[in-house]
């Protein structure tokens, strides 16, 4: 068996991935020990850095990974994937990564990232405020009586896990965020959570906060909006009481803060969040925050925060997919004390994309019409209820306002859209425009491929297909298809 397989097969896939894909599951792990299983076939055995990584690569490559590696070989090769033996080196003393390290970066001293590694989550799930490991089962050192955050956490709840509707465009944010819930501060710190509005970014992170309260009602959980962070800083830097703002914020056991990109432009604010990012990670709590972009994608935040932000998991919640809109719409409905139809949810669901808020506020319309009317509830009752909704997507969003609007964004031509040039600065803009144009209109396939240069409908459900795949995995992608909606919809 040829020693290179491994590589050579990391090399195909790469050809195959989205740079971010590769780097992001790929590149990052060991060469597999490629053996023989005794029975005549071939194992390549993976060792893998955590859970979280290991269940994604099974689920979204392994196939993939096999099937390359069986080509290459010329006969069957099976994927083995196992989890790395975790090394747990001494621990060094917080002055070390903390306060020392914070206040030299704030004075413009580069220093190395920190290396310091989470304790086993078997063994320990915090550390007190001298960077001494806990047993698990304590959130707070001996002696150290803080109060519980059971009446200033902030939380909604309602907002859990079992209230949160699952499906594939926040399954990677979903998972991620269990796995943080059981195990605080072990890894995916922080965890960084971006998406458009109205997506369920919120809604998860107060789910964390709720599960941890739950299994730790001890727990020191914190939830806000960074508006109120800011305010914070802005009072304590009048009233000269700083002392105050560490004493709220450096010893929690969970910091959830959402939409960090209200930080932009903010240096005291920044600052003080620096701060606070560095000693909580200092003392293993968690940090979660929420975006509308990626943490390269942020402006006018300091390179110090973003690459904080990045240092943990960065994940993106997508606008839900069909079956999901669904799934809401009649799980919401029950819980008004109403059952919809299937058929009127699919209605309602392929007629409102955008993101769940849009979606709650347009079943509020349909259920409230239905009471006030005293009609059943049907598409007939559904389509009056969402006329005004309906018009204004119909007469704002055009196949042809998408050509224009893609064609503007990639600075190609409108009439690319229509021609027979196939180069990739050419063809992917035109497979996106196809994409939208399935999502955003009530055209047919054949409609639309008859709006691109009289293409066959197969040739715009390979597009629709393509680019609905690839934004599943390309965040960059998935950020330019966020903007590119946002703007049609005006």
């Amino acid at each position: 068996m040829s020693p290179d397989l491994w590589q050579r097969g990391c090399e195909q896939l790469a050809t195959e991935l989205s740079e971010q894909q590769f780097n992001t599951w790929i590149r990052a792990l060991p060469p597999a020990d490629i053996i023989d299983d005794g029975n005549g076939g071939t194992v390549a055995q993976v060792r893998v850095p955590n859970r979280f990584k290991l269940d994604w690569i099974r689920s979204q490559y392994a196939n993939r990974i096999e099937g390359i590696l069986s080509d290459l070989a010329g006969h069957p090769v099976r994927l083995e994937l196992a989890l790395a033996a975790r090394e747990q080196p001494p621990m060094r003393p917080p002055a070390a990564n903390g306060p020392m390290r914070a206040a030299a970066l704030l004075n413009g001293q580069a220093m190395a990232p920190s290396t310091s590694v989470r304790p086993n989550a078997a063994s320990y799930s915090a550390a007190d405020g001298q960077g001494r490991a806990m047993p698990s089962g304590s959130m707070h050192g001996a002696g150290v009586h803080l109060p519980p955050a059971a009446n200033s956490h902030k939380l909604n709840t309602a907002l859990t896990f079992d209230t949160l509707v699952a499906g594939r465009a926040n399954q990677m944010a979903r998972t991620a965020a269990l796995h943080v819930a059981g195990a605080p501060g072990v890894m995916y710190n922080p965890l960084f959570i971006y998406g458009g509005v109205g997506l369920g970014k919120t809604h998860l992170i107060h789910a964390v906060g709720n599960a941890l309260l739950r299994d730790k009602p001890d727990a020191r959980v914190l939830y806000l909006h960074a508006e109120q962070f800011i305010s914070d800083v802005v009072k304590n830097y009048q009233r000269k009481t700083f002392d105050e703002l560490k004493a709220k914020y450096h010893n929690l056991d969970l910091l959830l803060i959402d939409d960090v990109q209200f930080f932009a432009g903010k240096d005291r604010t920044q600052e003080e969040f620096f701060n606070a990012f560095e000693a909580l990670l200092a003392k293993r709590a968690h940090i979660i925050m929420t975006s509308d972009t990626y943490p390269k994608g942020l402006v006018d935040i300091d390179t110090r925060l973003t690459s904080r932000f990045e240092a943990g998991l960065t994940v993106a919640i997508e606008p839900p997919e069909l079956e999901m809109r669904v799934a809401i719409l009649m799980r919401k409905a029950l819980a008004e004390g109403t059952e919809m139809p299937e058929d009127v949810a699919f209605f309602v669901a392929k007629n409102v994309r955008a993101n769940v808020r849009e979606l709650e506020g347009a079943l509020r319309k349909v259920l409230a019409y239905s009471r006030f009317s005293h009609k059943d509830i049907t598409i007939g009752l559904a389509r009056e209820a969402l006329k005004d909704l309906l018009s204004i997507q119909n007469r704002q969003i055009s196949v042809e306002n998408i050509q224009k609007t893609v064609a503007d964004f990639y600075k190609i031509k409108i009439a690319d859209m229509y021609s027979k040039k196939r180069p990739a600065s050419i063809a992917k803009p035109r497979q996106i425009a196809m994409y939208l144009a399935k999502e955003m209109t009530q055209k047919s396939l054949p409609e639309i491929g008859e709006l691109f240069g009289g293409r066959d409908h197969t040739t715009v459900l390979h597009a629709v297909r393509k680019i609905g795949g690839d934004r599943q995995k390309d965040s960059e992608l998935n950020q330019q298809l966020h903007v590119l909606e946002q703007t049609l919809k005006g």
